[in-house]
């Protein structure tokens, strides 16, 4: 869903987090073998949602899991930004990215950016 006109505190880089993506279950990526940083981005745009705990989850990035996410809690509230950095080591040519659904909220997502190490 995208919002184009909606103020997001937070971040120099507002525009990455007018557009979201509700209840992903996967998400895979070609890429090179090594090492890579992986930022997700995410904020809370939906009206609906209006306090922490209304919209958790779980993911899994190449084997590393983040149990129980509160993207409004890790924010701060509505309409901020936060981003989840996680390190990576590529081996199947692939990313990996699995979500899970906590409660009544599905998975939420802005972005994903992949940096390869240097």
């Amino acid at each position: 869903m995208s919002r184009p006109d909606i103020v997001i505190e937070n971040t120099k880089t507002p525009s990455v987090y007018r557009a979201e993506r509700f209840g992903m279950t996967e998400f895979s990526y070609k890429l090179a073998n090594g090492n890579y940083t992986v930022k997700l981005h995410f904020a809370i745009c939906y009206e609906v949602i209006d306090g922490p705990g209304q919209s958790r989850f779980s993911l899994d990035v190449e084997g590393h899991a983040i149990k129980d996410l509160d993207i409004w809690k890790k924010a701060g509230g509505r309409q901020r930004a936060y981003i989840e950095t996680i390190p990576v080591t590529i081996a199947d040519g692939k990313l990996d990215i699995t979500f899970t659904a906590e409660g009544e909220g599905g998975p939420t997502i802005c972005a994903i950016e992949i940096i390869p190490a240097s």
